[in-house]
This record gives C-alpha cells, structure tokens and sequence, in this order.
C-alpha cells in the first residue's frame, strides 16, 4: 500500500476459501481468502516494480451452466464456493506467529436461483441422484475458464409464490467426490500466458 506508505510481505500464505457470482451482466469478480503464517513490514517494498499484467476480464454476458451436458435454462444466478476449511494451529509462540493452518475436509458448494420452467432439478433432488455441473466463460478471442463440478447433490426447494412476476426456486448445492472421476471438481483456464 505505498499511499499510506506501507510495504507488508506477508509468508506461508494458503488459500482458504475461492468463491465467485455468476449473475446477467457486469463483469466476472471473485474472492480469494488467505491465511499468512506471519507478517514483516518493511520501509520500502520488497516487490521491487512487478511488470504489469495486460488484464482480459470475463463478463457475466461471457457465462454459461451446463448440467450433464446439456444447458441449463431459467438460472437467474449462482454461486460457487470452494473451501479447504483450514484448522488454524494457533499456539502460544514468542513471535506470535501461528504454527499453521492444516487443510482439513475440503468443501465444494453453491447456490442457483432458476425460474420455475420444469420438474428436472426437483425431480433429481427428491430422488437424491447426483448430476455433474459445469459453469464455464468463454471469450470471443478464444480465452476460456471451465469450472466442472462432477457431483452435484440438490436439497428439495421450498417453492414459494411470492407475487405475480413469476415462480422461483432455491437450491443450495453440496458437492462430492465422483467415484468415477476421483476427485470432486476440474478447473480449467485457457490463454495465451505461458507462465505466472
């Protein structure tokens, strides 16, 4: 934060929780939660001058969910949450750093509101079968991001009439491991940046 100025290096970073929206319009924005080990901070920074990144965002109008391969019509919006639930290890030490922070179970979970079209999505939930969910971006330059959540277990929504404008329904997701695949979601990204 050179404004301040303050330079803080932050060490033994590891990720928390990623979560994004996927909404009508606006531009894609996600939320990335960390946990540092420690902190230093410094006078100046220790970064040196990072060389700037030529940015390309996806946009909400770029998305699209998928639901066994097939398109999923009348969602309104989603969420998409990934969590490592970390167990912080938090001892008594001089430098009053943690010991760590240790994955535990990891979580896959999200919410989509649909309008109310067909029995597809109640009709999996109340037979408790799983179906693989992908939320992907693609952009006309060819750049795409590809978020395959491959078992998907719904809860059965309380659907209510709430007004005239029309029937919505909630449904809060859970994820798990796909026996087949053997893991629980795939995360792809394609572009043109060799290395990060």
């Amino acid at each position: 934060m050179p404004e301040v100025p303050r330079y803080a290096m932050y060490s033994g970073c590891v990720l928390d929780q990623f979560s994004w929206q996927m909404q009508r319009s606006g531009l894609l924005t996600a939320t990335a939660r960390l946990v540092a080990q420690g902190e230093t901070v410094g006078t100046t920074t220790s970064a040196g001058t990072p060389a700037a990144l030529d940015l390309k965002r996806f946009g909400h109008f770029n998305g699209a969910i998928t639901r066994n391969g097939t398109a999923l019509g009348n969602v309104v919006s989603a969420e998409i949450t990934y969590a490592n639930n970390l167990d912080r290890i938090e001892t008594i030490r001089s430098d009053g750093r943690i010991d760590g922070a240790d994955p535990s179970i990891a979580a896959l979970t999200g919410r989509i509101e649909v309008r109310f079209a067909d029995q597809t999505l109640v009709t999996q939930a109340i037979n408790g079968e799983a179906c693989e969910m992908e939320f992907a971006y693609v952009l006309p330059s060819g750049e795409s991001f590809t978020f395959t959540v491959h078992a998907v277990y719904l809860p059965r929504p309380r659907i209510e009439i709430s007004g005239p404008q029309g029937v919505q329904a909630t449904f809060d997701w859970q994820a798990a491991r796909d026996s087949v695949v053997g893991r629980m979601c795939t995360a792809s990204l394609v572009n043109d940046v060799e290395t990060y």
